[in-house]
């Protein structure tokens, strides 16, 4: 009789569980935090034989060219994600970036991560260990590279939980708010960055074999500057704090060998400042694997390379976006990958369909970029606009 691999793999678990001694595996979860409640060690403890107990899992290779799809945390929990498999397995795509920690702070499943369990970011219906290990799986045995898609200076959850890590108001020092009446992680802060890293760590241990970094920036609102004072700047102006925080992501990163990549707005290349928002092209694109600016043409104000809507005009936008962008980096030494995000989205006319999902990709191509990564807020991508199986 023919055994099922997944009773060969829960079998392997459970002989893992029982060779490991219980106190062993708590010192070494729980001295990475002596913060964590005695509520949270317990919690800490009862996962010793889990079934995302930290054994090697194979990981799929980073593909040479990277065509993916966003899938929020909903899609994920959801019918939606056998879909999106199967789309990747049917077309051109070959990759899945997934909401691992998303922008309100809560982690996709049950977490490991001492910070984590202690702020309760794993408790909005996270994922069953179960069923994570069967996406990992599926997705392994198709060859489509699992991405985790980790949010960090925009977790209302942990600002919230760690007030000292929050921007704070130089009026009052009381926590700022952004227009949506929620705080803001400091990017100041070393232990914000740690945090992810430590989930990153985590995602590559289950099985993902990337992580991509969104929100590695401050708030993008211009009362900021004069409304927030930041204790740890000593003198640092916001580009160098980016810079500086995400090198640190990728020395936390590079003993394990999981590429760093990051998001950043589609505009940096064009822009010579750092918007604000402590992005400039200079100070950041030399610090990662992989560089994802998220040149939307939606996103681009009229007027923007002397067109009047540049949404309407995909094609162009991203033309001049990818041309800057290649120029800014040709003087960069060990400059990162360049992996375009497009839109697959409608925001303001005209309507985004399969003509104008294409008209980006091939901007892209005709500039030498041939990987991307469409991005649709619901995970619902217009499948005329993909070429056939890979």
């Amino acid at each position: 009789m023919k055994i099922s691999p997944l009773v060969v793999f829960l079998a392997s678990m459970i002989a893992v569980a029982c060779r490991d001694s219980a106190s062993t595996r708590a010192v070494n979860v729980v001295s990475s935090s002596a913060a964590v409640s005695h509520a949270a060690q317990l919690r800490l403890d009862s996962l010793r034989s889990d079934s995302i107990a930290l054994t090697r899992i194979p990981h799929v290779a980073r593909p040479r060219i990277v065509r993916g799809l966003y899938v929020n945390r909903w899609a994920a929990l959801g019918e939606k994600m056998g879909q999106l498999i199967n789309v990747a397995r049917t077309t051109e795509v070959n990759a899945l970036v997934i909401d691992v920690k998303d922008d309100r702070g809560f982690v996709l499943y049950k977490s490991r991560v001492p910070l984590a369990i202690q702020i309760g970011a794993d408790t909005n219906r996270a994922m069953s260990h179960e069923r994570l290990r069967s996406i990992l799986d599926s997705m392994t045995s198709h060859g489509i590279y699992a991405i985790a898609r980790i949010v960090v200076a925009k977790d209302p959850l942990l600002a919230s939980s760690k007030l000292d890590w929050a921007i704070r108001r130089k009026d009052n020092l009381q926590p700022w708010m952004d227009k949506n009446g929620k705080p803001w992680l400091d990017p100041h802060h070393r232990e914000v960055w740690q945090y992810a890293a430590d989930l990153a760590k985590e995602a590559y241990d289950l099985g993902f074999s990337e992580a991509q970094f969104d929100y590695v920036r401050f708030p993008d609102e211009k009362r900021l500057a004069s409304e927030a004072v930041y204790s740890l700047a000593n003198g640092r102006v916001r580009a160098q704090v980016i810079r500086e925080q995400v090198g640190f992501l990728r020395s936390q990163l590079k003993p394990s060998g999981m590429p760093v990549t990051i998001d950043v707005f589609g505009l940096t290349a064009t822009d010579t400042t750092d918007m604000g928002i402590g992005q400039k092209w200079e100070m950041f694109a030399d610090q990662a694997d992989v560089v994802l600016p998220m040149v939307y043409p939606s996103h681009f104000a009229p007027g923007t390379y002397k067109q009047g809507n540049p949404n309407a005009n995909p094609y162009s936008t991203i033309d001049h976006a990818l041309k800057d962008i290649k120029r800014r980096s040709a003087t960069i030494k060990n400059v990162a990958q360049i992996v375009p995000w497009y839109q697959d989205f409608t925001l303001g006319p005209p309507h985004y369909y399969a003509e104008q999902v294409r008209a980006q990709k091939k901007a892209g191509y005709d500039n030498g970029f041939q990987s991307w990564i469409l991005w649709n807020p619901g995970s619902r991508y217009t499948l005329a606009a993909l070429d056939p199986e890979r």
